[in-house]
């Protein structure tokens, strides 16, 4: 049965690999070495690497890692990703070769002009791998999109199942729920998942992965459009909220200067 791997990279970046007997998938290397490292320890083949986009944190270790392991790299037509052989949009299909493992591209503009995300069932449960769009109790900054895209990204995330786990870029969470308890305080939720969070970071143990369903119950930016949230956000902007797309702008605004 196919499996899902964590390989902790920089500060905190997670490389994530799908392996299945003795093959593997690897989806935003950044660094290679890690990776390098991890395939000879457990005796396993490239068979593809995925990028969901260009940032450099996420692609940085593709040229080294196929010079060592030659294997088709797969990601966003419509950006520059090293090695690049099998360019992909919204509504691709793609089956990595020499394993079970079945994926479905969904288009996530947001963070990054051509961002994209990969869905399939893995194991016994869908796996979404999301990048940098959707992350655990938040999601990325707004860097080459605008906030009705990333609104309509998070959004299309939002819809899957609820079981779907959801396998992101970083270990951003515990700060990520602080910034959801100032959006809503009174979410015994999120105090709830702050406590479990604390105390699976204390293990040294990734929060990831997250679910769907977990996400659309204490993430704010998912709940943008909750009446409870967009007060706080008409609250801090200090003027009426038009629309779920203003709420979640001024939500996304509020937590790049929230410390």
């Amino acid at each position: 049965m196919s499996t899902i791997i964590p390989i902790p990279a920089f500060a905190d970046n997670y490389i994530w690999v799908v392996r299945d007997g003795t093959r593997a998938a690897v989806v935003d290397p950044g660094d290679a070495r890690p990776v390098l490292d991890y395939l000879a320890r457990e005796g396993l083949t490239l068979a593809a690497v995925l990028a969901t986009h260009h940032h450099q944190d996420h692609v940085g270790g593709i040229e080294a890692l196929v010079a060592r392991h030659p294997a088709p790299v797969y990601g966003p037509a419509r950006e520059t990703i090293p090695k690049l052989a099998h360019p992909l949009r919204g509504g691709d299909a793609i089956t990595i070769p020499g394993m079970p493992l079945d994926l479905r591209i969904l288009d996530i503009p947001g963070h990054t002009a051509g961002h994209i995300a990969y869905v399939g069932d893995v194991g016994s449960a869908p796996a979404l791998f999301c990048g940098d769009t959707l992350f655990a109790a938040g999601c990325g900054r707004i860097f080459e999109g605008t906030p009705a895209q990333m609104w309509a990204s998070l959004a299309k995330l939002a819809a899957l199942a609820g079981e779907t786990r959801v396998y992101c870029g970083h270990e951003y969470t515990l700060a990520n729920l602080r910034f959801a308890l100032a959006v809503e305080p009174d979410r015994a939720s999120l105090w709830d998942r702050q406590a479990a969070a604390e105390a699976t970071r204390h293990r040294d143990e990734p929060t990831l992965p997250s679910t769907i369903a977990l996400e659309r119950a204490t993430n704010p930016f998912l709940r943008a459009g909750h009446p409870v949230v967009r007060a706080a956000a008409a609250a801090h902007a200090g003027h009426p909220i038009v629309d779920e797309v203003e709420s979640f702008a001024v939500l996304r605004a509020w937590k790049n200067e929230f410390r």
